[in-house]
């Protein structure tokens, strides 16, 4: 059951931090789209609000279960994207460990990232499009809004109206970011968390996990909020507003400006320290539970 194993912790892990920091994830694709490109040319007008804002103001119009709007689909999302990416992963980790010093060389981390990342973003982009969808939904006009009821609502109403190739939408930008974030996020927190540990005498505990966990954070989120916010606009675009990711990351620096790619930097953040802790604290959790197994 060892390779097993993998899936099944980092599944459970990944599914708890997804679901106890989506409303801070729905405030940053909210906080993505604003100011986005209405037409081929022109950026709307509209004043720009910060994470606080954006949060009070989805709760005073929408109310409080807007803050959760898409949760399905990122249950289904954690299921198939982090349980794969987290499995393969640790696969790699035990295959291509020195098997002398069993140590793991930061470039094979940074390698097994980069490839278990891809896998997971291509199984998994079906309900990464539902999700952004769901959750920018309450920003649009009432009948310019989709109403998915759920994520298998979803997903059959985007392959009848809009072909099976609209599942994989943005599937080379969630591929891309998918293996920045996994290369940066489980690669430096191995690497922060053995330098702890082997540099500093910390022990293999809570405060060693949370520390390595918020750098790890901190490392994706820097690294992939350029993607992510390519990723957002052209999964969420109404059809035939760019031509591709290339045409919308033109579009989106022409009309806003390059800083538009770091848009809901503090919500990822915000929201990429919080996730990343939750997934490693229950992922050495869970692994406890499981070593007998």
């Amino acid at each position: 059951m060892g390779g097993v194993k993998g899936f099944v912790e980092g599944g459970i892990a990944s599914i708890v931090a997804g679901c106890s920091t989506h409303p801070l994830d729905l405030i940053k694709v909210r906080m993505q789209l604003q100011g986005e490109v209405q037409s081929s040319t022109v950026a709307t007008n509209a004043i720009r609000h910060g994470p606080v804002s954006v949060g009070i103001q989805i709760f005073r119009t929408e109310g409080t279960t807007a803050l959760f709007s898409g949760v399905s689909a990122a249950i289904l999302r954690q299921t198939l994207y982090s349980t794969t990416r987290m499995g393969l992963y640790d696969i790699m980790k035990t295959k291509w460990s020195d098997p002398d010093s069993q140590t793991f060389p930061l470039h094979r981390k940074i390698t097994a990232g980069l490839i278990a990342g891809g896998i997971g973003a291509a199984v998994g982009n079906p309900a990464d499009v539902a999700m952004v969808r769901m959750q920018a939904d309450g920003r649009l006009p009432v009948d310019l809004r989709r109403n998915y009821k759920n994520v298998g609502d979803a997903v059959k109403t985007m392959v009848r109206t809009e072909g099976l190739r609209s599942l994989w939408r943005g599937s080379s930008l969630t591929v891309n970011r998918a293996m920045i974030v996994t290369a940066a996020q489980l690669a430096t927190y191995d690497e922060v968390k053995e330098t702890m540990m082997g540099k500093f005498g910390m022990k293999d505990g809570l405060g060693t996990h949370v520390l390595s966990s918020f750098t790890a954070g901190f490392v994706a989120a820097v690294a992939s909020n350029p993607v992510d916010v390519i990723k957002t606009r052209v999964m969420n675009m109404k059809v035939g507003m760019y031509s591709g990711p290339l045409d919308c990351a033109m579009k989106t620096i022409k009309a806003e400006g390059p800083m538009a790619l770091y848009k809901g930097f503090v919500p990822t953040v915000t929201r990429q320290g919080p996730f990343t802790v939750v997934l490693f604290v229950t992922l050495e959790q869970v692994r406890k539970l499981l070593k007998d197994f």
